[in-house]
């Protein structure tokens, strides 16, 4: 994330900014922000590395089904997608900061909880409530607001960086976990998911600002804007926001494109790609090794979508990126082995590439539709990508629990697929301003 603008007096002043430092070139606070955020998602989104390593482990010690495990995930991820919407007006209101430091307490408590569970119904308070709740308020709905606060240029390519920074810390997190949990078991793995989201919170204290205006600043690429009055009411706005773009036909042409978005990655393939493996005799690490090249591949994707969008017509690049999507999962259950093979290889860096660089332009048509009430939109649409996955999430464990295999999980998942491409061309261009919120 290389930004760097110079600043002088007059530049400044054009600029409405109050502050200038004269012939000194510095990288914009904006830029500092946007790795702050980056870094606090790779650490809040940890713990959705550990779900489709722990299936087989509390399965094998508990006795739990399957299903039960997998409904404990959509808990999760339904929360996940809820709490966004309601975490953008909070943020509106207490600061994004305040939120944040919340949030990451929130999973680090829920993730160091669960090793001392004994019974299912805490596997869905502790995975499913709290880390829901969590993660939900460092939602694509946080990425959101920081872009829209702090930049005007380059939205596009910020918030494909943002959106892979989810990507990034699967990277990280999931090989890693994998290794623990094999050598040492799955509670070590859990405290290591606790530790990631409080090793974060300073750097969010310390380094993030709620608004451009805070340091006298303008955002990167715009004027000076006045930092508003916390907004009061964050509850009521959120739900008006939703009654009002629920009204418009865009709204849920973007939601339900989305929602199958969900369910055909995290709720697919981040939950069920590593016990469907193991079910064809492939090694949990080496399973975990290919999600981890998704991530690789995915914050290739998810930036150069980010440009892309910055260029061409979102809803073309949404067609494209969720019939490609749907061709490949129609093929995964033939590519399924006990080793890995150049085939599927193949798929794992084809998905990568488009796990979720549907992100920016949703997130640019969303901006398009609604402007100002933008990020709040977002988050509902969010929501649906999160039920879709939770939806997945427990029916693919209930599939495999009931026919003993995962092939028509990934067959229906391909044929959503194709329905999301066309749900996307049906969005309508909207020509004229959005009206403010």
């Amino acid at each position: 994330m290389l930004g760097r603008v110079t600043q002088t007096t007059d530049s400044a002043a054009a600029a409405g900014t109050p502050q200038g430092l004269p012939g000194r070139r510095r990288v914009h606070r904006a830029w500092i922000v946007a790795a702050v955020t980056f870094v606090t998602i790779i650490g809040g989104a940890a713990f959705n590395s550990l779900p489709g390593l722990l299936i087989d482990p509390l399965h094998t010690e508990f006795g739990w089904s399957r299903g039960e495990i997998g409904l404990a995930v959509s808990i999760d991820m339904a929360l996940y997608g809820l709490t966004a919407p309601f975490a953008a007006a909070l943020m509106d209101r207490f600061g994004i900061r305040k939120v944040v430091v919340v949030a990451l307490s929130a999973v680090a408590a829920g993730a160091l909880a669960s090793v001392w569970m004994t019974a299912s119904w805490q596997l869905m308070l502790y995975w499913g409530l709290l880390v829901g709740l969590g993660t939900g308020s460092m939602a694509l709905a946080f990425s959101a607001t920081v872009t829209n606060r702090w930049f005007v240029a380059r939205r596009g390519l910020v918030t494909g960086i943002l959106t892979a920074a989810g990507a990034s810390g699967q990277l990280v997190f999931l090989p890693l976990c994998a290794w623990i949990v094999e050598e040492h078991g799955w509670r070590p793995a859990s405290v290591t998911v606790a530790l990631a989201a409080v090793v974060v919170v300073p750097f969010v204290w310390f380094l993030m600002r709620d608004h451009p205006a805070d340091v006298g600043l303008a955002p990167y690429g715009g004027p000076f804007v006045e930092k508003p009055a916390p907004a009061t009411g964050a509850a009521t706005r959120t739900v008006r926001v939703l009654l009002d773009a629920a009204r418009t036909g865009p709204f849920w042409l973007l939601a339900g494109s989305f929602a199958i978005c969900g369910a055909s990655t995290n709720g697919l393939i981040r939950t069920h790609f590593v016990p469907s493996a193991h079910d064809h005799g492939m090694a949990i690490t080496a399973a975990a090794s290919l999600l981890a090249v998704i991530g690789v591949f995915d914050i290739i994707g998810t930036v150069f979508s980010g440009w892309l969008t910055d260029r061409f017509d979102a809803r073309r690049l949404l067609a494209v990126y969720y019939a490609l999507r749907g061709v490949s999962l129609l093929f995964l259950p033939m590519l399924m082995a006990p080793a890995v093979h150049p085939p599927m290889v193949f798929f794992i860096v084809f998905y990568g590439l488009d796990w979720v660089a549907t992100v920016p332009p949703t997130l640019a048509l969303c901006r398009e539709q609604y402007g100002e009430d933008s990020a709040i939109v977002f988050g509902w649409v969010l929501a649906s990508h999160q039920v879709g996955a939770a939806l997945v999430a427990f029916l693919g464990g209930v599939a495999r629990d009931a026919t003993g295999s995962y092939d028509m999980v990934w067959y229906a998942s391909g044929a959503l697929c194709a329905t999301a491409a066309l749900m996307a061309l049906m969005v309508r261009r909207r020509r004229e301003p959005a009206d403010a919120g």
